[in-house]
């Protein structure tokens, strides 16, 4: 269970104007204080591990300097450390330079930790490559290092195939992590702004949304790429995650709670209409290209003139 730390630095609360007219203020230490509290809590009721989360500084950006950044991040990894989290992940950086800066800081505790950046294959905002991301995080001491948010599964998982050939190439020995957002991308692959390049974000991205069927491929093709730590960012709903651990049942040894009452495509052949027992296998989902239902404006124009 993550913290629900993501930019909960005072640097980022000041940034965005937070406290702003309130008499109680918000800070650093006191919500990240209170978000591990509610992680454990819901952690403890599962056997789950608690990761406590650091995200990019505003200050970075700004060319504050290093030392103003690792206070930052001090200040999160030390309410960390009083709360026991089991390891600490660091997420969403554009800039390989502040990736390293993070993993530094976190290795004050002597727990597990995991770095991801929002690269595809295009590398990150400074122009370092992926492949020299993945090795130059392996050696600042991340013991997982990967992909999250910006970028589709499929394009994820190339970028990640990216940094895997490198970290085999030095020696490196490290796991991977893949958490994509939850839509198809394909059109800003090297485009190093990711998502937000695309002109439905954020308000039109509903039709771009992965299927299940999509997800349950990615994770195994994540698998199957030997990445080990697979989930989602932007866009995933609860019903991706459960076609993760659905799809991934085998190697887990369990199934998820219900995956026997609801069975799989075979369970459409108990319905009462011939067109859903006509799709009661694997292939016809894996095959299928949906649609968005929509019709593009000069179509509808040419369809209305006739």
């Amino acid at each position: 269970m993550q913290t629900f730390t993501f930019y909960s630095s005072d640097d980022k609360l000041s940034f965005s104007g937070v406290n702003e007219g309130k008499k109680e203020v918000v800070n650093c230490e006191n919500l990240n204080r209170a978000a591990c509290d509610l992680a454990r809590e819901v952690a403890d009721e599962g056997g789950a591990l608690v990761a406590g989360g650091i995200s990019p500084v505003p200050g970075y950006m700004e060319n504050k300097g290093k030392n103003f950044v690792m206070k930052e991040f001090q200040k999160q990894i030390q309410v960390f450390k009083d709360k026991g989290v089991d390891f600490l992940l660091g997420e969403f950086f554009g800039h390989i330079e502040e990736a390293e800066w993070a993993i530094e800081a976190m290795k004050q505790l002597c727990v597990p930790l995991a770095c991801s950046m929002r690269i595809g294959p295009a590398g990150d905002l400074s122009g370092a490559t992926p492949q020299e991301c993945a090795v130059r995080m392996a050696k600042a001491g991340a013991d997982v290092v990967g992909i999250n948010c910006c970028y589709d599964p499929f394009i994820c998982l190339e970028t990640i195939k990216m940094m895997k050939d490198a970290l085999d190439e030095a020696g490196l020995s490290c796991y991977l992590m893949a958490q994509p957002v939850g839509w198809h991308t394909n059109e800003i692959r090297d485009d190093k702004r990711g998502y937000f390049a695309l002109p439905e974000y954020p308000f039109a991205m509903e039709p771009r949304l992965l299927t299940r069927i999509d997800v349950a491929k990615f994770a195994r093709d994540a698998y199957n790429l030997g990445v080990r730590y697979i989930g989602g960012c932007c866009g995933f709903e609860p019903y991706h995650i459960r076609a993760i651990a659905e799809e991934l049942s085998p190697e887990k040894g369990f199934r998820p709670p219900g995956k026997d009452k609801h069975g799989s495509f075979e369970s459409l052949k108990k319905s009462i209409m011939k067109c859903q027992r006509e799709r009661a296998s694997k292939e016809y989902w894996t095959e299928l290209v949906p649609a968005t239902g929509r019709v593009h404006t000069k179509v509808l124009a040419e369809i209305t003139k006739e």
